[in-house]
């Protein structure tokens, strides 16, 4: 807001990471924390910093802070990390959704849309490269989490029409990682999918032998439907609905627990 106190940083804002077999990712990009604004009685005390360095960390397996190997990238934000794992070249491969800038001027959220990135981590020449993997608005990615901190194929995403989309799209996409091909799912007009979690079939199935499981919110009947879908058969239509006759809150970050 106008008359705002500049940020002052504090720590790093350190806010979110990955793992792979190697290494602990951590991202360090550019919101920083300000005791000037929180004295000053704002009540959000986070904004965009440009003169934060965006970087990312490489801490190694049993090490500690001082081993940490920083590696610099352009500025963005990132709330969610996909996946990362280590690859064959000495890489370190994250798959993120990434904003252009976060409470910048607008302290409700990010400017301009999240688009899935893949990061490619170079700890040698300490750098990172960034490569659009899908410019329509998303956010929540999950993958099967037994690939975890592995390489995998499957990423499934919740979708928007455009960035200004509130609530988020009707839409969940399945991202062919090595295909760089996408399916989607469409609820309809009016229906908007929470995330959605990835359920395995017993051991030994395939990556995408599964089903993905979430909440489906009808804004018109102020209902929501619990949806398994087979993700083998991504774009068809559900094999069970659980109809709930109320509106769940919007909510994300749920686990299936086997037992």
């Amino acid at each position: 807001a106008a008359g705002d106190p500049e940020p002052v940083e504090h720590g790093p804002s350190i806010h979110d990471c990955g793992f792979t077999a190697r290494y602990v990712v951590i991202l360090d990009l550019p919101v920083t924390f300000s005791m000037r604004s929180l004295i000053g009685g704002h009540r959000f005390p986070y904004k965009w910093n440009p003169k934060h360095r965006a970087r990312v960390g490489l801490l190694p397996r049993g090490g500690d802070a001082s081993a940490v190997i920083w590696c610099d990238v352009d500025p963005a934000y990132v709330f969610h990390v996909a996946n990362a794992f280590d690859a064959p070249d000495g890489t370190v491969v994250v798959d993120v959704v990434a904003y252009e800038s976060m409470f910048n001027g607008n302290l409700r959220g990010p400017s301009g849309k999240g688009a899935l990135e893949r990061w490619t981590i170079d700890p040698v020449t300490k750098s990172v490269k960034r490569k659009v993997v899908d410019a329509q608005p998303q956010e929540f990615p999950r993958a099967d989490e037994r690939r975890l901190g592995q390489p995998y194929r499957y990423l499934y995403t919740s979708a928007s029409a455009s960035a200004d989309e509130v609530p988020p799209g009707s839409k969940l996409v399945k991202h062919d990682m090595e295909r760089a091909t996408r399916q989607v799912h469409d609820f309809g007009p009016g229906r908007y999918p929470g995330e959605f979690v990835f359920v395995p079939a017993p051991a030994g199935s395939a990556e995408d032998e599964g089903w993905l499981m979430g909440l489906v919110v009808d804004s018109e009947h102020e209902t929501t439907d619990l949806v398994i879908l087979d993700a083998r058969e991504f774009e068809g239509e559900p094999v069970a609905a659980v109809h709930l006759p109320h509106r769940v809150p919007p909510g994300f970050h749920g686990n299936w627990v086997p037992n």
